[in-house]
């Protein structure tokens, strides 16, 4: 066998060109894979993105022939490990079918992370449950929808020969939305649609900031117990809020109020990845004219449910179902009315019992599944 790649650290621009520009070569043949827009990804790895003002990162891609064949991050959450002690991240994590590619990125990123006193290694987080989050490892069989991590089926096997296990399972599910509702779950959202204390109202669009400061209040009491989960800083809302508004459409956002006050939320995203189909990752010179007439004249026919949460108070009740497949009964309703036909409920953790039970019970079962990965850093 040939000798093991080169790995090199990205210390320019012109480094982190060739970083970005690694999938193009893993999937080039590949129809299922959509290139996310360059400037999207570059922004992304700028101080624009406020989760660097609480991480340090580290980025590498491999060479091999002056080719760059794999790539790799190295991240240490300040916040993460406030809450759960020396672990780190390794996240972007592409490469060849080759197992030296993934074995020295990976002892590339282990190595920064034990100098820096992590004792752990979890991924891939690009960088966070924010973002892509998780590796396919089930459901191979057509494009991934927007912040949702595509992969080569020998990505697990290569991360596992390096000493990896298993952490924990994300699950996907994919809702049609024409499909009636299962009669349980019926029963339930007419039951809280129709209970005088209950209101379902739509995201106001006049109060973006404050109605995102919703949202994520009730994501943040909900999934507050949840495995890995590190709450969103401010500056992280507001810049999700931007990142949303030229997307966000109102009858895809639901807030549940009991009594007035907002106990239960949907957020669905029209899928930025069928818009992005065969654009390359640009925009010019004529891929804004095409992501303009898809986003604003075609249509879209699929959405992401990308948060949704019940607060904790409600979530040993009946009402948690209830409020939950009221959303998702509306949602369904409204999107259908936009010429939405599917929605994928995206992701859940494989032992949130609660989520899994109202997904199960109203959609179905899983069509993906995603991996996250651990080992220790002995």
């Amino acid at each position: 066998m040939e000798g093991g790649p080169e790995i090199r650290a990205v210390r320019s621009r012109a480094d982190l060109e060739a970083f970005l520009r690694v999938p193009y070569r893993i999937y080039r043949d590949d129809p299922n894979w959509i290139a996310p827009l360059l400037i999207e990804r570059r922004e992304h790895f700028s101080p624009k993105n406020p989760f660097h003002a609480h991480a340090d990162v580290q980025l590498w891609t491999a060479w091999r022939d002056g080719e760059a064949v794999g790539r790799i991050s190295a991240q240490i959450d300040r916040m993460h490990v406030e809450r759960y002690g020396p672990q780190g991240h390794f996240g972007f994590i592409e490469g060849a079918d080759d197992p030296q590619v993934f074995a020295a990125l990976l002892a590339t990123a282990e190595a920064w992370l034990r100098e820096r006193g992590m004792s752990e290694a979890i991924g891939p987080a690009s960088f966070s449950a924010n973002d892509e989050y998780g590796l396919l490892v089930d459901g191979f069989d057509g494009p991934a929808m927007m912040l949702m991590n595509y992969a080569k089926p020998w990505y697990g096997a290569h991360i596992e020969a390096a000493g990896y296990a298993k952490a924990k399972d994300l699950l996907a599910y994919l809702y049609e939305l024409d499909d009636p509702m299962p009669p349980l779950a019926a029963r339930l959202a007419v039951k809280a649609a129709a209970n005088p204390r209950v209101r379902l109202r739509p995201f106001d669009m006049k109060r973006m900031r404050e109605e995102i400061g919703v949202v994520v209040d009730i994501f943040n009491d909900a999934w507050s117990e949840n495995w890995g989960f590190v709450p969103m800083t401010e500056a992280e809302v507001d810049h999700m809020a931007a990142q949303m508004k030229p997307l966000l459409r109102p009858e895809l956002a639901w807030i549940a109020e009991m009594d007035g006050r907002p106990m239960a939320m949907i957020v669905a995203l029209p899928d930025l990845h069928e818009a992005l189909d065969g654009l390359n990752g640009r925009l010019l010179p004529f891929g804004a004219m095409r992501l303009l007439w898809r986003l604003k004249v075609a249509g879209l026919k699929s959405c992401r449910v990308l948060m949704m949460g019940v607060r904790k108070e409600l979530q040993d009740s009946f009402l948690a179902g209830a409020l939950a497949y009221a959303l998702i009964e509306r949602l369904a309703q409204e999107g259908e009315k936009m010429g939405m036909q599917k929605a994928e409920l995206s992701w859940i953790l494989e032992d949130n019992l609660r989520m899994l039970r109202i997904a199960e019970t109203g959609v179905g079962e899983p069509y993906r599944r995603y991996r996250l990965y651990r080992k220790a850093l002995a």
